[in-house]
């Protein structure tokens, strides 16, 4: 029986599926903005969108299955590539809390495109499952995208702010973005971090 008093329907859970919405509207019309425009506008949001995650309810699944998803290998290299080109030499960064970073021989370089793309997919399948009605799929949306917030993409957002506040303020012009090879670009569907993370969660390590 739906419940109006239930956690999915809380203050919290409708501010942070409100800035979830924010987020993915942008991310899907980056082709309409300039780059230097659009690193402004995450500055406003991302910091918004972190405090909206880390308020979430602390719930339990009712499934035992995974959550259904709708973001396609192909939507998240139609998003991850606009944005790339749009940052361009704003894009790359040397991220020191990335953990491969002390078996590197140097530097870890990650790039904000790739992090709001990871973002844009949790948060689009989030708002997809969550505006379904159902109130255990909800349940299940709300109780996947704050283990994720907490164990992956929070610290990619984190970090991804760090560039973007330090690009802005350094007076720097965007340039052309920097071609990365092939094997840097594939990504396998069957490997997504939400894929991994819910059979985490679950206690499932197949």
């Amino acid at each position: 029986m739906t419940s109006k008093n239930d956690p999915v329907y809380s203050r919290n859970v409708v501010e942070f599926t409100a800035a979830a919405m924010e987020f993915c509207k942008y991310a899907e019309h980056a082709g309409q903005m300039k780059g230097d425009e659009l690193l402004r506008i995450l500055q406003r949001i991302l910091p918004y969108l972190y405090i909206k995650a880390s308020l979430l309810p602390s719930l339990e699944p009712y499934f035992d299955d995974g959550n259904e998803k709708f973001v396609t290998e192909a939507d998240w290299f139609r998003i991850h590539d606009e944005l790339r080109n749009k940052f361009g030499t704003a894009d790359d960064y040397i991220d020191l809390a990335d953990e491969k970073f002390n078996e590197a021989e140097g530097p870890v370089v990650s790039s904000i495109s790739e992090n709001m793309a990871d973002i844009y997919q949790d948060l689009k399948n989030f708002l997809l499952l969550y505006q379904t009605g159902t109130q255990e799929v909800m349940n299940d949306a709300v109780w996947e995208c704050k283990i994720n917030f907490e164990d992956y993409w929070g610290q990619k957002l984190v970090n991804s702010l760090k560039a973007i506040h330090k690009f802005i303020y350094s007076g720097e012009e965007i340039g052309k973005a920097v071609p990365r090879d092939a094997d840097d670009a594939e990504r396998k569907t069957s490997d997504w971090f939400i894929s991994r993370r819910q059979k985490e969660s679950r206690g499932d390590g197949n």
